[in-house]
């Protein structure tokens, strides 16, 4: 396993994630792929030590996958619901973690509808001295790290099974399409796949891409050295998006995160802004389509197509989202044996 280049002790955002970094992301989610393949899919790599899943916001995928990651890699496990937790009583984030502290916990998974909690945990854990590490499940409308880690690890191991890595995106055209202003996983994903020299096209109505939010990715891209040079574009019709795609990630329309009424109707939505077989015909021929879940089918992309295996990636997402987190939960663990 490549660990020798990895010496980040929370992983929190993609924002400053180098190119080794990502790499290594890769190489060791591959390694576990083919671990996951055999009879016996466990390894004892990270027996002793504990993962707690602070999930303070409702998630099948995300949860799921990182419970199963964790007990594959032979780790005692923790399970956090809010609902059912001392927070009815009154107590604290920071006290609940801490809480979880005491009991040996070694690495924190955290999912917050509200962003930077992760962050507040982290920076708990370091004021505290303990060698505990912090993975940012999704916070708010911040990032989904894990997220765009398995999105890319999807994509780079369609192209090249063998050996995934960064540089295999270099200047493919990458289409995000839907509700982006309120999407986590469309900021990390932002991320990740400007890093690799993709081609990177957003697309939605005004209201869930508006000129501000626009305007501030472009400033944060630009603000930041890549090599080559960002390619970040910005579209309110979804055809110039999809013209020539190699990919099209779709997003979920985050209604509950809404506070305006910001679409007529669900159906005009899928109308301009659903992927269908028929709009693939824009991208080139063979095109795959990506979504992180849930789907609202009929609308963001239709039925047929989301389970067509010749498009659709939708389950290939979620089987590699085992792997990559496995690889991060060993990248943080691995130096805490």
């Amino acid at each position: 396993m490549p660990t020798t280049t990895w010496n980040r002790h929370h992983i929190l955002s993609l924002a400053d994630f180098t190119t080794t970094e990502y790499d290594t992301v890769l190489q060791t989610a591959a390694s576990f792929q083919e671990v996951l393949s055999r009879r016996t899919k466990k390894v004892p790599t990270l027996q002793g030590q504990v993962v707690a899943n602070l999930f303070f916001e409702s998630s099948t995928r995300t949860r799921s996958s990182f419970e199963l990651a964790a007990k594959r890699l032979s780790a005692d496990t923790l399970n956090f619901a809010a609902a059912t937790s001392s927070m009815t009583k009154g107590e604290t984030i920071l006290d609940t973690a801490k809480t979880y502290l005491a009991m040996g916990t070694d690495i924190m998974v955290v999912r917050h509808r509200e962003a930077g909690v992760p962050n507040a945990i982290a920076a708990e854990m370091d004021r505290l001295g303990v060698r505990v590490s912090v993975l940012n499940a999704g916070d708010g409308q911040h990032e989904h790290p894990s997220q765009a880690l398995l999105d890319l690890f999807t994509i780079t191991t369609l192209i090249d099974p063998d050996h995934p890595r960064l540089e295999l995106l270099k200047g493919k055209k990458i289409a995000i399409v839907g509700d982006i202003l309120h999407s986590r996983v469309a900021r990390s994903n932002i991320w990740s796949l400007i890093a690799s020299g993709a081609e990177v096209h957003l697309a939605a109505p005004p209201t869930l891409l508006p000129k501000f939010f626009a305007e501030f990715i472009s400033e944060e891209v630009e603000g930041r050295s890549y090599s080559p040079n960002p390619q970040l574009f910005v579209h309110w019709q979804l055809e110039p998006a999809l013209q020539n795609a190699d990919f099209v990630m779709t997003l979920r329309l985050q209604k509950e995160r809404m506070t305006a009424h910001l679409l007529p109707s669900l159906r005009e939505y899928h109308q301009l802004f659903g992927i269908t077989r028929t709009k693939l015909q824009l991208c080139k021929p063979n095109v795959k389509v990506l979504h992180p879940g849930p789907v609202n089918r009929g609308v963001e992309i239709s039925s047929e197509l989301m389970d067509d295996p010749e498009f659709s990636l939708i389950q290939s997402q979620v089987t590699s989202g085992v792997a990559v987190r496995m690889a991060l939960l060993y990248l943080l663990g691995s130096g805490k044996a």
